[in-house]
């Protein structure tokens, strides 16, 4: 089935997801090889997608891998530690008539104050100490592993 609008021109029917992406870029004015940057999920939906009328919310990840609900308008937004958390925060901001879910294939940032989970902040701070201890951890088990090398370079067993 068929949407008609009568102010939108006619446009070809995408037979693919990739089709569809590449007709996207051009309506927002983007060349199809060129890649997506993390505004591009940001632009206002194509009404013959979804109704204005209808509240719109993107789910995603960011590039730590938590999860992001916003809703197109930018008027509110939240990081979740899960996907379900998310899509919740998105339902509950949209009643009673409910929202349309728009999942980016781009990781994008929240560029709005976090209502979300407040734990969030913490758990950025422990992910960066983790990561740092992790980093520390592969010097120094590299490190060892060429000083092993080194020492048995020349060692034959007769």
């Amino acid at each position: 089935m068929s949407l008609m609008y009568p102010d939108l021109p006619n446009q070809p029917t995408p037979r693919s997801s990739a089709d569809a992406v590449a007709q996207g870029s051009q309506r927002a004015g983007l060349a199809a090889d060129q890649p997506a940057t993390a505004a591009t999920p940001f632009q206002p939906l194509d009404p013959g997608i979804v109704s204005a009328s209808i509240p719109a919310f993107f789910i995603g990840r960011n590039r730590e891998g938590f999860w992001l609900a916003r809703d197109v308008k930018g008027q509110i937004g939240g990081i979740f530690l899960l996907e379900s958390s998310a899509l919740a925060f998105a339902r509950r901001n949209s009643r009673p008539s409910g929202c349309a879910t728009i999942f980016p294939s781009e990781r994008f940032e929240l560029d709005l104050e976090n209502q979300g989970n407040p734990l969030i902040a913490y758990l950025r701070q422990l992910m960066r100490v983790a990561m740092r201890g992790r980093r520390r951890m592969a010097v120094v088990t590299g490190k060892i592993a060429e000083a092993v090398e080194r020492r048995f370079r020349h060692f034959h067993v007769p």
